[in-house]
């Protein structure tokens, strides 16, 4: 299978996100939307993990899924919240039997509540992904914040911590943001430290304007006023969702332009608005 750090060298990746799903209603619905978006070509597909590797067993099994059933190469999601030594030993040896050579370093939500604590050997992601180097030959990415993680201090605390994973990592995947100059700045700040590898934007479609106000409020990204207002101008629930997915083509059609080294898309398990930027956006299909 590709390495994603190898898909970048080599040019710009379209790229998709996926949840794990609990039940096997989701997997099959998770499977309908993974062929529909299967035509697109795309470079690679990631499997997110719950809060504290609340999900672990379900992103392991959806990965191990798509390696064995598409031609897409995966990337795993690994977070240093609940996580062991021995235990992430055994996970990259599942992975590494499977093929399985692209993970996303994380550190991770804590869970959310005190029962589902675990232990962790970890306190950063620069140490899960000292970790991985040492037990495997890995592509590794880790997130980036464009407007900040929500737990820094100060916006340049924050590139300072971005700019030591990427050192360490071959790749950074960006959490969504709806402004350009958000990402411009973060790879700006990212240069005058030194650091050039790629950054992936995340996008996200505004399809459900209070399902992505909390999203955001979460991940530390703004929601604007004037994403706000032009969402807020449309008569009814499919008018919203036509002029999210406008408002994503436009900041694509954007980071494109720029020199973005590829999009990374926030499905939310379905297929649609991603089907509908790629065709407004001209993007070739497979």
């Amino acid at each position: 299978m590709a390495r994603i750090g190898d898909l970048l060298a080599a040019g710009r990746t379209f790229s998709f996100e996926f949840s794990p799903p609990k039940s096997a209603a989701g997997s099959m619905s998770l499977g309908r939307t993974i062929a529909e978006l299967e035509p697109l070509g795309p470079s690679f597909v990631s499997v997110t993990y719950g809060a504290g590797g609340s999900t672990r067993e379900f992103t392991r099994d959806t990965v191990l899924w798509v390696r064995k059933e598409t031609n897409i190469p995966p990337m795993a999601h690994l977070t240093c919240v609940g996580h062991t030594r021995a235990e992430i030993n055994d996970i990259i040896d599942t992975y590494s039997s499977a093929g399985i050579e692209n993970v996303l370093a994380l550190a991770g939500d804590p869970p959310k509540s005190n029962d589902e604590v675990r232990p962790s050997d970890y306190a950063y992601a620069t140490d899960l992904i000292d970790h991985l180097r040492e037990i495997a030959n890995l592509s590794i990415g880790v997130a980036a914040h464009p407007e900040g993680h929500p737990r820094s201090p100060d916006l340049a605390t924050d590139r300072k911590f971005l700019a030591a994973k990427l050192q360490k990592a071959d790749f950074a995947v960006t959490q969504f943001f709806f402004d350009l100059d958000h990402y411009l700045s973060m790879v700006n700040d990212l240069a005058d430290l030194g650091v050039t590898k790629p950054v992936i934007p995340g996008i996200m479609p505004v399809t459900n304007i209070a399902q992505v106000e909390r999203m955001a409020e979460l991940s530390g990204a703004a929601f604007p006023q004037w994403l706000r207002e032009r969402l807020e101008s449309g008569r009814d629930a499919e008018d919203v969702r036509r002029i999210g997915v406008e408002a994503a083509t436009e900041l694509c059609a954007q980071l494109l332009e720029a020199g973005a080294p590829g999009l990374h898309f926030y499905t939310m398990n379905k297929s649609t608005a991603t089907r509908e930027i790629y065709a407004q956006l001209g993007l070739p299909v497979a």
